[in-house]
């Protein structure tokens, strides 16, 4: 659907909610992902015809395109994301559309909280940051004050261990994002630790205080938090928070990040942060050389990989041998970074994984392997070892014989 110039604003109506709303089935998978890209359509007209639109009109033509976007993804097959992720364009439209409509506050308080609390469709949440601007001073304690209410009506706050099994668990769950997003708002230190912290059995919920300290420019404690989640234990939660430390530091403390990445490599030994060590400590590389290599030798795989990242697919091979076996990735990344310089062990490794590709009966496995064949010819070629790949294809054949897909696979590559 191209953008095109409207007449009215309610030709702009008709145009996004005709398209948005529908009475098809949505629940074959291909028809709700066809809906969701149409409905993407009508938000790229609603988004470029916000100039020149009465703002009233179009943030009326948002909050109901946004809740017809609500009862299709509710009986819909949404497990792309394509209709929620329409969704979620919308939600970024409507605040500010609040705003450069002059909705009143009181109105614009009864509508969130019937959408968080009183929406079907309760798997989405509000920003009360992005949504403060159009609230004003009054709307927000209006907003405060319902939430409270809201809260006083629950009862006793069950506890972390027993919040699932609550009779209010979507409640408790969207008042605990409010909280934590007020905490933003108000800039309140405490209360950012309180709410997004808890109790700090978590590593994420560190990495979540840092993003929040960040957001309200306390660089200090963000860089500070996501040192704590990164040092909270060696799960994949706290392995994730080392990459968001060094990512802070190398924007606002560079002069730490040598010292902050050799302490994540002894944390977590990989190739990625081998390398990342490599290239941060430049001349002073050869001090952490031998025990990065130390390190990655108790992991094959991440010493082979470091091995042909540092260029050296020689030592890389000798590693492959030295240490044990390595797996197919591996393998594959070995065998391409040998393919110019040592051909002979390039061809050897392609031979092995092929091998392993037939092993199995599978269509997919068939093309993959004619793939790699045909690969292993461009890589024999002047090296006076064509002759053993074309022998190998026609062993393959034969070997295979009864298997008529691989054979039409291999003629569609192109092999002898």
């Amino acid at each position: 659907m191209e953008p095109n110039p409207l007449a009215s604003g309610a030709d702009l109506s008709d145009i996004v909610l005709n398209t948005i709303r529908t009475r098809r089935d949505l629940h074959r998978w291909r028809d709700s992902n066809q809906h969701g890209e149409d409905m993407h359509s009508a938000i790229d007209v609603l988004e470029a015809h916000r100039t020149g639109t009465d703002p009233k009109m179009f943030f009326q033509i948002t909050q109901k395109a946004l809740m017809s976007s609500l009862r299709v993804i509710m009986r819909a097959d949404d497990s792309s994301g394509i209709i929620g992720s329409a969704v979620d364009r919308l939600l970024e439209l409507h605040p500010s559309a609040a705003l450069a409509a002059q909705t009143p506050p009181s109105k614009l308080v009864e509508w969130m909280i019937n959408f968080q609390f009183h929406s079907e469709a309760d798997f989405f949440t509000l920003d009360i940051v992005e949504y403060a601007p159009a609230l004003g001073e009054k709307g927000l304690e209006l907003y405060r004050r319902r939430l409270a209410d809201i809260r006083a009506s629950l009862g006793p706050k069950p506890s972390e261990d027993e919040r699932w099994r609550s009779s209010h668990t979507h409640e408790w769950f969207t008042l605990e994002h409010n909280d934590r997003r007020l905490a933003v708002l108000d800039r309140n230190i405490a209360e950012i630790i309180r709410t997004h912290a808890r109790d700090q059995r978590v590593a994420a919920w560190l990495t979540d205080t840092s993003k929040a300290f960040l957001e309200i420019g306390e660089t200090e404690l963000a860089i500070e938090w996501a040192k704590r989640a990164t040092d909270h234990d060696r799960g994949h939660q706290s392995r994730s928070a080392a990459a968001n430390w060094l990512t802070l530091l190398a924007e606002h403390q560079p002069e730490q990040l040598l010292e902050a990445t050799h302490y994540v490599f002894l944390r977590w030994p990989s190739s990625f942060y081998a390398v990342q060590l490599r290239d941060r400590a430049g001349s002073r590389w050869p001090e952490f050389r031998e025990e990065v290599e130390t390190h990655l030798k108790t992991q094959p795989d991440e010493a082979v990989r470091f091995a042909i990242a540092d260029g050296d697919p020689s030592r890389a091979l000798e590693l492959a041998h030295e240490l044990g076996p390595i797996d197919t990735m591996t393998v594959q990344e070995l065998a391409k970074a040998l393919d110019k310089d040592d051909p002979v062990a390039a061809l050897d490794l392609h031979t092995e994984l092929v091998n392993g590709m037939l092993i199995e009966a599978n269509a997919n496995n068939y093309r993959a392997a004619a793939v790699r064949l045909k690969h292993m010819t461009k890589v024999a070629q002047g090296t006076g070892l064509e002759q053993h790949v074309e022998e190998l294809i026609t062993f393959l054949r034969e070997e295979h014989r009864r298997r008529p897909r691989l054979q039409q696979e291999f003629d569609k590559a192109g092999l002898p």
